[in-house]
């Protein structure tokens, strides 16, 4: 995947995240107003963010017919994370 591509779907996004297999690959849009720490970041994909997949695929599994993807409105932005083979994507 080439996080670049998902720039250019908006000048809204904010930021692109891989998760894959372990390796983190973080890009930000330069220049953003109200941006979170890149260390509070890092810890969020590495953690909270799988924590929080792990959490709604076992409950989606059940008797919901799975997850597609999972929507967190944080006040200033956004974030989208879709669980792919291997670990995550997430969009700011």
């Amino acid at each position: 995947m080439r996080e670049d591509a998902f720039f250019r779907i908006s000048k809204e996004v904010r930021d692109v995240v891989l998760y894959l297999d372990g390796q983190l690959t973080l890009r930000e849009r330069p220049g953003l107003a109200n941006a979170s720490a890149s260390e509070s970041d890092k810890y969020e994909e590495l953690i909270v963010n799988p924590g929080v997949l792990t959490l709604v695929r076992q409950r989606g599994n059940i008797d919901c017919g799975g997850v597609e993807f999972v929507v967190i409105r944080y006040g200033n932005f956004w974030q989208t994370v879709w669980p792919v083979k291997g670990g995550h994507v997430s969009l700011g």
